[in-house]
């Protein structure tokens, strides 16, 4: 097939983990089995959230909204790949790679603006938490929520832009989804103008979020440290705990996939550290959360004592 103006514009190809012919099905069987947890986990957050009055509170809106996140996500990516992983033809359309691409980078993003709003509402709830309900009102909770979302939308839009833009002399995708260094890699021409620009606009959000969470944890490990209480000190640090685990681990691939030249390093190992973020940390999130948080156990207790047969008591504070 020949290229029109230098970019294919039919199909492409994701070679995925094609090197491992033999380990298809027990790669699909992973696979599976983990998006099936990712779904139910996030899913689960979400109606338990929604169904228990008492967790209708700014901190669970935000980790609704980030289920709800996780859950989109991780579908952007994974039913592709289970169809790919049984099928001969391992195919997607242009459109459909560009549209992968684009919901992919939006959801990423919005991901980690909501992760720099989580910051902030841990911030108000420990720094000042007499005017906590004032400060954190629906309202604001709307309007950082919508933020994220528009901040994700407009960071997609330019790295999908900046990708598309170029043109492909190939169209075997060394990679089990549209991903922005893979398909740097089809170029015709010199990337540099391109890398530059997915590393200055990556590097600034990046930088956003996460001086936000800096500042944030800043004041608040200060307001611990001034806690006289050793029970206060405990619960201070729990509360924060499960968000600086998922920030920790969700910006550290982040900036291991993304704040690198697309040149001089192995797709094999991007496709690797990409299962990880694609597929793991949105099945790990709910885990984490609810593990660490007897609100959440308290309340799926509940829940489950309603059921016939069950009782749970609540687990103490």
């Amino acid at each position: 097939m020949e290229p029109e103006n230098g970019t294919v514009k039919t199909e492409f190809f994701l070679l995925g983990f094609s090197d491992h012919l033999e380990l298809q099905s027990l790669l699909f069987a992973v696979f599976f089995t983990i998006y099936s947890v990712t779904l139910m986990g996030n899913l689960g957050m979400i109606l338990l959230i929604t169904i228990s009055s008492h967790l209708h509170t700014p901190m669970y809106f935000f980790l609704c909204m980030l289920s709800f996140i996780d859950a989109c996500y991780s579908s952007v990516i994974a039913p592709k790949l289970l169809v790919n992983l049984v099928s001969e033809k391992k195919a997607i359309s242009y459109n459909g790679c560009v549209a992968q691409l684009y919901f992919f980078c939006s959801l990423v993003d919005t991901e980690s603006f909501l992760l720099a709003a989580m910051a902030y509402d841990r911030y108000i709830a420990i720094c000042n938490p007499l005017l906590y309900t004032v400060i954190m009102s629906k309202k604001v909770c709307c309007q950082l929520a919508i933020g994220a979302f528009l901040g994700g939308t407009m960071s997609s839009i330019i790295h999908t832009t900046n990708t598309f833009h170029l043109s492909f002399c190939s169209r075997d995708i060394n990679h089990f989804f549209c991903d922005i260094s893979p398909l740097f890699s089809l170029s015709c021409t010199d990337t540099y103008t391109h890398d530059s620009i997915l590393v200055v606009f990556a590097s600034f959000v990046e930088a956003i979020c996460l001086l936000t969470v800096f500042l944030s944890y800043v004041f608040i490990m200060a307001a611990i440290l001034r806690t006289g209480s050793v029970e206060g000190r405990r619960k201070g640090f729990s509360t924060c705990a499960s968000h600086l685990t998922v920030v920790t681990i969700y910006h550290g691939t982040l900036i291991f996939i993304y704040l690198r030249p697309s040149t001089g390093h192995s797709l094999d190992i991007d496709k690797v550290t990409s299962v990880f973020y694609t597929l793991i940390i949105p099945m790990l999130n709910p885990l984490i959360y609810s593990l660490r948080n007897k609100d959440v156990k308290n309340a799926f207790r509940k829940v489950i004592g309603f059921l016939p047969g069950h009782f749970y008591p609540p687990i103490s504070s």
